[in-house]
């Protein structure tokens, strides 16, 4: 089995439908794709529409946090999404977005870059708008080469001359209400430093403790010793450690299937959830 456990659509800051992602995934010869888009699950009804024969649905989140003045996220798994105190918090997320992209706009705009409003409103479409959307813009008028080169100090990487925070939820109350919607908690690519700081070991013990279930350790920003020393952590901390795209269509470089979870991982995965079951394609439109 091929099993790809992170990719995003545009119901948040991928380039694919939700029925696009799925319709590629199964082209992809994968057998298994969770759909995790930023704290929302509005692309789940068109994903499972189009979902083709052969093809399983894993349907999910990843949820924006932060500990100890460090962005995390935080990939839910198979949780019940009308559970209302996470459905409350992913709310609560999402309508901090829209502020938070204005003010990076405006700082922008005082650093002489002339993105718009309403070209970042273009650009996102439908989805929640984040920063993939404003860094699409410094693109588009050509002050930085590719997505990823607007995620520095110079730009929008956490702390950057443009970045702006938002409300992000702690972890551990993270933890605990994925949990509460019956569902399976996983750290998202834990050590990718060129995002910006990433959360100690020690941390991650501690997020353990409380019910953390895995980590991801195969993905496209950790290098062969960070993910050597990641299985190591997973280990030691008894932690289901998964892989996966982090697809996000074609503003990253990543391809679906590019990193994938055991198959044994995968049941572990849904035998610990109670919120929500994989769905099975039969032939979507």
């Amino acid at each position: 089995m091929r099993i790809d456990l992170h990719t995003h659509s545009t119901a948040s800051d991928g380039t694919d439908s939700p029925a696009e992602l799925v319709r590629n995934a199964a082209a992809a010869g994968l057998d298994v794709v969770a759909l995790t888009d930023h704290d929302t699950t509005r692309g789940y009804a068109e994903a499972i529409a189009a979902l083709p024969e052969g093809l399983t649905l894993v349907t999910g989140a990843e949820l924006s946090c932060r500990i100890d003045g460090i962005s995390m996220h935080m990939l839910a798994y198979l949780f019940d999404p009308e559970e209302p105190a996470l459905l409350a918090e992913r709310e609560l997320v999402r309508d901090d977005r829209v502020p938070r992209a204005k003010g990076m706009v405006a700082k922008l705009n005082e650093l002489g870059v002339p993105v718009t409003w309403e070209q970042v409103l273009r650009i996102a479409g439908d989805g929640s708008v984040g920063r993939p959307h404003v860094a699409t813009a410094l693109v588009e008028l050509g002050v930085v080469p590719t997505v990823g080169d607007a995620f520095t100090q110079d730009w929008l990487a956490d702390g950057g001359r443009a970045f702006v925070e938002k409300h992000e939820t702690d972890p551990f109350e993270a933890i605990r209400l994925i949990k509460g919607a019956g569902g399976v908690a996983v750290f998202a690519h834990p050590a990718a430093a060129k995002r910006g700081r990433t959360v100690p070991e020690s941390a991650v013990a501690e997020l353990a403790a409380a019910g953390l279930d895995g980590i991801e350790v195969d993905h496209m920003d950790h290098d062969p010793d960070t993910r050597a020393r990641l299985r190591g952590l997973g280990k030691e901390l008894g932690l289901l450690m998964t892989g996966s795209s982090d697809y996000h269509g074609s503003r990253k470089t990543c391809v679906l299937g590019e990193y994938t979870t055991d198959p044994d991982v995968y049941g572990e995965i849904t035998r610990r959830a109670t919120g929500a079951f994989p769905v099975p394609g039969t032939g979507g439109a």
